[in-house]
């Protein structure tokens, strides 16, 4: 039995490899989405079945559940003969959402790690790449019908071999996506990040001997399978039902539904999403990685405090997914799962289970990443350029206070770039960057409000696409609290104003100089009565400018104090 001193050692060792292989990857990267948003993750996994060790805290939550699929698959494959066995130095590339994986854009790199001729454990990590091809620059097509439209995918294939790119495979891989040349630095800042993680990894080995480390992790993964059931154990026994729409899957203009009933028994909880709509036609399905990860995350949300480990997820038990739009099989278009529909799941997670612990859940938040892609031609650099613009909106209202305004998105702990690092690298003019005024639902305590910027072309000519929700049905309040405002894109050309058919979703949308793009944000629901508010806090929101008044009178009538 190993002694609860170096438990606790080695354990917050593991968090630290993973947690320097995070800073490598954005210190080493590139592109903005990965160097300052920080879209991206790092971890530790089992090489007998591929599951989760350890995770860096700083890594996005939604692939806490995805890499662990998608080293899990590597591994079948291998004995499978599908994919060529491993020696050391071996880097494997891998995106394609069904072998375990989210969208295309996400890029997976992963390595085993060898000790006396035999390999410990695999180091896996996923960045998301700011093109991979397909019909739109930035790879989000609203429109797609097709896994072909949407971008290059590959299976595991060796990128490095003992430690030497492949220039072949990497040929390959520039030949099909955009702004190629640019693509190297975050290559290189990837697999650095695995090579820093194997560097620390070993240290920490040869300290404490491998057959202590593994004792550890058992012990690790144990542990969090058993706090995890003891904190379910605080939901009481029985049924919550919750239901999510997804405003349409940008080919047919009609709401997705996803429902889920959730039931305790025992020490084990079941998410049954029977009864959610069909494979849809356009790309908001989701693959199976995906979703199981969603869940997973949203109890991450609730449960914050319970180890990232492949323990904590054993007593969740995900059912009824089969042909539904949360299962999708090749050739379905997914660009939208990692990004939105994963939000989505989290949100009917959410809205089932504040019905059984409400001190605990929040009303639902924003939900969508807002995925703005613009790509064109820069003439004063003389280079193409694929541009990658991620948003925030607001939180919902919980039982101990307001939702934060303009955090990140359910699924990640990545930040939008900032404003002064995208006017630097693309020809774009930010007119404004603030809180969207009156989005936060109304409740006890009200919902975070969200995002409100204008993006002006500058030069050249350019191409937008957009891959958002919410835009036809706010976030969920909960327990009497009203919902927060929609996602609002507005585009303006040539002085005239258009909002496109699907609200939030469209593609290939030519911009010349001068030409904005407008996106405000969902705010997050409301908690609570709104009845019950204190009328101080909501002239203190009025006198701050976060309502007008009329659209304080509105959302608490009878609450704003009234002039004498």
């Amino acid at each position: 039995m190993i002694d609860p001193v170096t438990l606790a050692v080695i354990q917050a060792g593991l968090q630290q490899v993973c947690d320097e292989m995070d800073l490598t990857f954005s210190r080493a990267a590139f592109s903005p989405v990965i160097a300052e948003a920080d879209d991206r993750s790092d971890g530790i996994y089992s090489a007998e079945d591929g599951s989760l060790i350890a995770q860096g805290s700083k890594g996005l939550p939604v692939f806490v559940g995805v890499m662990q699929f998608s080293t899990r698959t590597i591994l079948e494959r291998i004995l499978q003969g599908l994919t060529a066995a491993p020696e050391p130095g071996d880097i494997y590339i891998v995106n394609d959402p069904y072998l375990g994986g989210t969208h295309l854009m996400d890029v997976r790199f992963a390595m085993p790690v060898w000790r006396g001729g035999k390999i410990f454990c695999w180091l896996s990590n996923t960045g998301h790449w700011p093109d991979t091809g397909g019909a739109v620059p930035g790879g989000f097509s609203a429109s797609a019908i097709s896994a072909e439209q949407e971008g290059l995918r590959l299976p595991p294939v060796k990128l490095f071999k003992k430690g030497v790119l492949d220039q072949e495979i990497y040929q390959i891989i520039c030949s099909n996506i955009r702004v190629s040349e640019q693509r190297i630095g975050d290559v290189k800042a990837q697999a650095s990040a695995l090579l820093v993680g194997a560097e620390r990894l070993a240290g920490l080995l040869d300290r404490y001997g491998d057959a202590t480390v593994t004792q550890a992790i058992a012990e690790m993964r144990r542990l969090a399978a058993r706090q995890m059931r003891s904190l379910i154990g605080q939901v009481p026994e029985g049924s919550y039902t919750s239901r999510a729409f997804i405003d349409s899957d940008g080919v047919v203009n009609e709401p997705l539904t996803i429902a889920l009933t959730v039931t305790r028994v025992g020490d084990g909880l079941t998410f049954d999403f029977g009864g959610s709509s069909p494979p849809c036609r356009g790309p908001m399905n989701s693959v199976r990685a995906t979703t199981l990860s969603s869940v997973y995350l949203a109890m991450r949300h609730i449960f914050p405090d319970v180890p990232i480990s492949a323990g904590a997820f054993e007593p969740l038990h995900v059912t009824g997914i089969e042909g539904t739009f949360l299962d999708a099989a090749y050739p379905r278009a997914v660009s939208g799962c990692a990004a939105e529909v994963s939000q989505r799941i989290a949100e009917a997670v959410f809205a089932a289970l504040v019905q059984a612990l409400p001190d605990r859940v929040t009303a639902a938040p924003a939900g969508t990443s807002g995925n703005f892609g613009l790509g064109g031609h820069d003439p004063e650099k003389g280079r193409d350029f694929v541009m990658y613009q991620i948003s925030g909106g607001g939180y919902g209202g919980f039982a101990g206070g307001d939702g934060i305004a303009n955090g990140c998105s359910t699924i990640g702990i990545s930040k939008a770039p900032p404003v002064e690092i995208m006017e630097q690298t693309y020809p774009v003019l930010y007119r404004h960057y603030q809180l969207h005024q009156g989005s936060g639902g109304a409740g006890e305590h009200r919902g975070g409000l969200g995002l409100d910027y204008e993006i002006e072309l500058l030069r050249g000519e350019a191409r937008a696409s957009f891959v958002m929700d919410h835009g036809r049905t706010g976030p969920q309040g909960a327990l009497g609290g009203g919902d927060g405002a929609v996602n609002r894109v507005e585009l303006t050309r040539d002085g005239k104003v258009m909002v496109p058919e699907h609200l939030s979703k469209a593609q290939d949308i030519a911009l010349k100089p001068g030409d904005r793009v407008r996106v405000r944000t969902p705010g997050g629901g409301g908690y609570g009565d709104p009845a019950r508010r204190d009328p101080a806090r909501v002239a203190r929101d009025v006198a701050l400018g976060r309502y007008t008044r009329a659209e304080a009178e509105r959302l608490w009538p009878g609450v704003f104090p009234q002039d004498d």
